[in-house]
Formats: structure tokens, sequence, C-alpha cells
């Protein structure tokens, strides 16, 4: 059955990958030098006097919008997530090394910008919204009444990346992906209570109800060597499962072998966004250059099915032309455990899919779409458009989308969270 024919919306153009394998090369020797799936967010404590909102990063501009949970999802407020800019780039700018790595980010997976916020949430409290910053590789807390940085965490080696907070809300969890660690952070005092080795550049985190912490390495995602062929030289990518106590391992899970077993031995075995069925029995997941999803049984340890989602005509067949090795990065399931919700990033639409029969829905037309979540009363998946700087809501019940609402430049994670009631915004932000 041929594809659907879907017209591009307005977006930036596409910037192609500005580094061979060459400087590649020359930043993995550096780093030798160094060293729920719903995505709910946790209900305080003292909520009674706290509003649920949506945190949206604008990575390449450093704030954070802040727009409502539900609704028209409007926006709030705006949070400059940098304002010690100036002092970080004179400290990376005095380091030969943290600057060969700042400028990687930006060449790299930053595609020839900064990434100064890539993930977010709330401390328990609502007073303060926790910020990793890939390209000053540090995890922040930022006061949301002063727009004042609370504490800073320098993570191990030279880039962080995706976070997860823990079920109570207390603890959040930070990818450190030139390290291959991930640190877990007490947060409200940004005091370190952990670690652990991962497979190669860590990405996302997950906690689950049962005490575990699931990490997803991916691999080396900006070189260009994407070739099926060469999937070899991207690393060593695997989930790892840890107490979320104790941090000790407790699985490793290679999806190699399991998408061989399958009968798919083709397909990339670099773990992107998944979510977890609402029994955490099932999850499903994305994998590099893979237009679809994948479902895993966890007691089996097996993957059960392939859907296969249609392909944008208009896309570049070219896969170093993908970004960080995406085809579709983004996807959320509702709170029923019923419906999927797909981000096709780089065919330029999400779809809404029925977990029961895999049968997608329509094709909702948005721009690079980078994340998907759920809204605050769970009726609609929440995507990011990183090419037309706003984020989208469609009904997870028809499909259709419901509202847009326009935030700063290359949205990509959006987090539920809780703020003060009263809150409009930083003084001094």
């Amino acid at each position: 059955m041929p594809s659907p024919r879907l017209p591009r919306p307005p977006r930036r153009p596409r910037a192609r990958r500005r580094f061979g394998v060459a400087l590649a090369a020359a930043l993995a020797l550096l780093a030798g030098l160094g060293g729920t799936g719903a995505t709910a967010a946790p209900r305080p404590q003292g909520a009674e006097g706290l509003r649920e909102v949506m945190f949206v990063g604008n990575n390449w501009d450093g704030t954070a919008d802040v727009i409502e949970a539900r609704g028209e999802f409007r926006r709030v407020a705006r949070v400059n997530v940098i304002p010690d800019r100036a002092e970080r780039l004179r400290e990376i700018h005095l380091d030969p090394i943290k600057l060969a790595f700042f400028l990687g980010v930006r060449n790299g997976p930053g595609e020839g910008h900064d990434q100064f916020v890539d993930d977010m949430y709330a401390t328990p409290d609502g007073t303060a919204m926790v910020v990793s910053r890939p390209s000053f590789a540090d995890v922040v807390s930022v006061d949301l009444r002063t727009g004042r940085i609370n504490w800073r965490f320098p993570v191990a080696g030279y880039r962080s990346d995706h976070m997860a907070v823990s079920p109570d809300g207390t603890r959040v969890a930070v990818s450190a992906s030139t390290a291959n660690t991930v640190h877990v952070l007490d947060i409200v005092t940004g005091r370190q209570l952990g670690s652990f080795k991962t497979g190669d550049k860590p990405h996302e985190n997950v906690f689950t109800a049962d005490g575990l912490l699931w990490n997803m390495s991916i691999g080396e995602v900006t070189t260009a060597l994407d070739a099926p062929w060469l999937d070899w030289t991207k690393g060593d990518r695997k989930i790892t499962v840890v107490d979320a106590t104790t941090f000790r391992t407790v699985r490793v899970i290679d999806m190699r072998e399991r998408l061989d077993a399958f009968g798919r031995g083709d397909l990339s075995d670099a773990v992107r966004p998944l979510v977890f069925t609402p029994d955490e029995k099932k999850l499903y997941f994305q994998v590099s250059f893979l237009n679809g999803f994948l479902e895993y049984d966890i007691a089996t340890d097996r993957i059960t099915r392939l859907k296969n989602l249609p392909g944008n005509p208009a896309t570049d067949p070219d896969r170093t032309t993908w970004v960080n090795d995406s085809r579709h990065h983004g996807l959320s399931i509702s709170p029923d455990g019923t419906k999927l919700c797909v981000a096709g990033t780089m065919d330029d639409y999400a779809t809404v899919v029925d977990r029961a029969t895999l049968q997608e829905g329509p094709l909702v037309e948005v721009s690079k779409p980078y994340w998907a979540t759920v809204s605050g009363d769970g009726r609609s998946c929440v995507v990011s458009e990183s090419g037309a700087d706003r984020v989208t809501a469609i009904d997870f019940a028809t499909g259709k989308r419901v509202a847009t609402v326009d935030v700063g430049d290359h949205p990509q994670r959006v987090r539920l969270a809780h703020v003060p009631a009263d809150w409009t915004g930083p003084a001094a932000g």
C-alpha cells in the first residue's frame, strides 16, 4: 500500500551533519581523556497550593516555556535557564578540552546550535525548575520566583542529556553521555545520591513503580557511518536496569540479541524513547532509523510485535541527513494504556496508534516533532514541533489536533510539572 503524501509544514532548513568521521574520532579520543513511561508528574504533597503546568525546553534558546497542561495550552511564562551563560562560556574557553567538546556538541547533536536545555522537572514544592544543559555539561536548579540558580551539578565528562524524576519527586537521574554514567541527585539540594555505569552514550532514563531505574544507551549517533552494514561502529548499546535505591545493576538487556531472535537483524539496537504500559508488563520502544516502533514483553524477555508507520515521500532517503540517527523520536501512551502516540520526526507527522490492533489514526502534519508526552487531564498527546517552534496537542480519542501554541527556538522535551498557583514568571527572568 503506498504511503500517503504529506505536504511539508513550514520549517527551518534541515541542517546536514557538519562534521565527518575525522572530527568524531577526535572527540572520541578526547573522551578517553575524561574518563514511568507515561511521563506523569508526581503529585506533590500540599498540591492544593500548586498549579499543574507543562515545561517546554527550548533547546537552542536556553529558555523554557511554561504552558497550561490542558485546554488551550496557553503560555504562562518563560524562564531563562542560562542566567550564568557568561560565566560558563568564560570557563569553557579557558579549557581547550572543554572547548573542543562544547564545539563538538554544537556541530554534532546541536545541528550547528548550542544545546542549552535538554530536560526539566519541578521540585516537589514547585519553587524551582531543575534543568539539564548539554552544552554546559551540568544540571542546575533555577528558582522560579527570582530566576537565579540555587545549585549547579557538573556531570562527569562533557555533556548532560535526558533526565527522569523518581515516583515520589525527590530524586532526579541524569545521563552524562560522554562518561557513560548516570548520576542520581537529590532534586532539592543537588547532592549526588549515587551513580552507575551504562553502555555507550546513555540517553533516556525511566523510573518504574517496582523500584527500578532503566537507562537506554544509544551509542554514537553523530557519525556519518549510517549504512546498516556499519551498525557495528555505533558502540555498545544496551538497557541497564538498576535498583533505584542501591544503584546496583539487576539486569542488562541487549536488544541486538532480541532483534536477531525476532528476525530483524537489519534493525539498529539503539533504543530511543520508550514507554511502559500502566501495569509495566510491556514496553514499546523506537530504535534509530526506524519509522515505527517495537513491542517487548518484559516477563518473557522477547520482542513480540513490530509496527511500521508510513514514510513521508518527501523525506530525504539519505540516512546521514536524519537528525542524530532518528527517524521517529517521541513516544507516549494514554493513561488507560489503549493508545500510543508517535512523533514521526523526520517524516513531519504525529499519529495515535491503537495498541491492540497497531492501526494508526490520522497523520497529523507537524514539523520535526521531537518528543511526545501526555496532557495533565490525560486526554491529549502533546508533541513538540522543533521545526516550527510550537507545541501541538492531539486528542487520543479522535487522533486530531486540538490545540497549538507558539514557544521558543527548537522545543524538544515537554514535561508535566507543578508550580505555585499564583506564579506568573520569575521576577528576574
